[in-house]
């Protein structure tokens, strides 16, 4: 037989979905991992699939998804944008990740280049180069809170560098990057012909200052990406949505065809009634959030241990740097001494090696306790490092 894809045998394996397949062997697992929300989907949700799926809200939608949800979504974004969303640029998507696939395909072509965040979440560098495209990794700095300035951002533009993909709130840092700072980057992008990626799934879990959308500051070159999964804990629901330019919201709609063929029709109705219906348990649960986040930080920063204190999203880098392993090696000793699951930190970019991402979404007991148990082992280990040192005679 002939081999099979060179490009997607190249594709490295997830670090984070190794490290659950390891922790499903622990039975009392402390799960840290993966940003999943501990809530289930609020009841008047499921409530409205359940009866549309008993209506008969089971056949294919349009490609581009249903008329009622696109409109939803446009009023949605309409105030966040500060201008008139019309339902023609929004485009549903299966989660915000086929929002984001089908983007980076809409815009690339072979040898194009994408700016995209280190730290930042593992998929971008994997869309990008499934698209035969070439990612370009922009370092984002701990002391500087993981907030880039176009400065520094600037010197890597070239001539073949057709997108920058910015996360605000971020994946995996949780940093939320202040509105000037994202008016720069979206100026800087736009004087250079070059599109704007915002992935914003995590816009409404902002506890510290204000969630700004690049969508604001050019209505052409930006493609906003959002979804239901982290608002409303729907991720198994998989809706997700993008809104762009009409010439690229129909290129990702004509790419959809082949892939997807169409978003859930289920879902997107149950999307509909999250959008339109009562937001009272998003309120409810960005609060849980922003006490866990609190919880995290409280154990943390005494020890050292915080790389910098998120202001959104449900994730915070710990930082143990000083213990001079890898972030691989980190994870899986801290899985076996303590019985906490983490994502190793450089699977998010070699920035983060010796770090490790944690997830705040989980109950307040383990994080509470998956913290202790870091700092305990961060100890042990810092003492241990210490003394090869002193060995060593540095």
């Amino acid at each position: 037989m002939k081999p099979a894809s060179s490009r997607a045998t190249a594709l490295p394996q997830s670090g984070i979905r190794e490290l659950m397949a390891l922790a499903e062997l622990v039975p009392d697992v402390i799960h840290l991992e993966v940003g999943e929300p501990s809530f289930t989907t609020p009841e008047h949700i499921i409530r409205a699939a359940f009866a549309d799926a008993l209506a008969g809200w089971t056949r294919y939608t349009p490609t581009a998804g249903l008329p009622t949800l696109r409109q939803a979504v446009a009023e949605r974004h309409t105030p966040l944008l500060g201008r008139a969303v019309d339902a023609a640029e929004v485009v549903i998507s299966v989660g915000a990740v086929g929002a984001l696939a089908a983007g980076i395909f809409a815009l690339c072509e072979t040898g194009d280049e994408v700016l995209i965040p280190d730290p930042g979440w593992p998929n971008y560098r994997s869309m990008v180069q499934l698209a035969d495209a070439v990612p370009r990794p922009y370092r984002l700095s701990p002391e500087a809170g993981y907030v880039p300035s176009a400065g520094d951002v600037e010197h890597l533009f070239t001539d073949r560098t057709k997108a920058i993909i910015i996360s605000n709130p971020s994946n995996p840092t949780g940093s939320v990057l202040p509105g000037l700072t994202i008016k720069a980057m979206v100026e800087l992008a736009v004087e250079r012909g070059v599109y704007v990626i915002a992935d914003e799934v995590y816009g409404d879990l902002v506890y510290d200052g204000e969630y700004v959308p690049a969508g604001r500051f050019d209505e052409q070159s930006v493609i906003t990406v959002a979804g239901c999964s982290k608002t409303y804990a729907m991720t198994g629901w998989r809706i997700g949505w993008a809104i762009a330019a009409r010439p690229i919201a129909d290129l990702m709609t004509k790419l959809q065809e082949p892939l997807v063929s169409c978003p859930p029709s289920v879902s997107q109705r149950a999307a509909e009634a999250a959008l339109r219906g009562p937001q009272d348990a998003v309120s409810t649960m960005r609060e849980t959030y922003r006490r866990r986040r609190d919880l995290a930080c409280a154990i943390l920063e005494p020890a050292g241990l915080l790389a910098a204190r998120p202001g959104g999203a449900f994730y915070a880098m710990v930082d143990l740097r000083q213990l001079g392993m890898s972030s691989g090696a980190l994870a899986r000793l801290l899985l076996d001494e303590e019985h906490v699951a983490t994502a190793p930190g450089d699977t998010f970019g070699t920035s983060c090696d010796g770090m490790l991402r944690i997830s705040v979404a989980s109950p307040d007991e383990a994080v509470q306790e998956g913290c202790q148990r870091i700092v305990r082992f961060a100890a042990r280990h810092a003492f241990g490092a210490a003394a090869k040192s002193s060995e060593r005679g540095v």
